[in-house]
């Protein structure tokens, strides 16, 4: 059924979850993982801020690779045929959600997993949602992960 599932990494605990989601389900498909980080170019206006971008994108560099690395301990732990691949976002318009779906289709994943925070309301609305963008463009099955805190969270009783 499933030969290439798609794991988006960002380092959170829902996407240490959804890593951990996709190498169970390759386990019994006999498929294969290939582990993502994306590196967005976010736009930086000279007159707002004074960050050194080679540092940060420096920076982000390094935490991605870290995050691959124990993706990498991870799937081969798990004796799971898979890689992993730091993608650098080479468009400063382009969203994650967007380059991860080229990265799908370039792949040809039958499964893409990825975690997410399931923030509501307010906070989804300020956020944004990377997981629901891809979905609503996604061409192949999507199995979002959340990260225990938010299961927590949402079967905690009401305070107010």
């Amino acid at each position: 059924m499933y030969q290439k599932i798609i794991v988006a990494m960002d380092g959170s605990e829902s996407s240490k979850r959804a890593l951990d989601e996709a190498l169970r389900i390759a386990a019994l498909m006999h498929a294969q993982v290939h582990a993502l980080y994306l590196v967005e170019k976010a736009p930086v206006f000279p007159y707002t801020c004074h960050y050194d971008m080679a540092l940060m994108h420096d920076n982000l560099h390094r935490h991605g690779q870290a995050v691959l690395n124990e993706a990498a301990q991870a799937i081969a732990a798990a004796n799971v045929n898979g890689e992993t691949e730091l993608v650098e976002m080479n468009r400063m318009a382009d969203d994650i959600a967007g380059c991860l779906q080229r990265c799908a289709r370039h792949y040809g994943a039958d499964l893409v997993v990825m975690g997410t925070h399931g923030y509501r309301g307010v906070r989804r609305a300020v956020l944004g949602s990377v997981a629901e963008g891809f979905l609503r463009g996604s061409t192949c099955p999507v199995l979002l992960v959340r990260d225990r805190k938010a299961d927590s969270d949402s079967h905690a009783p009401a305070q107010g």
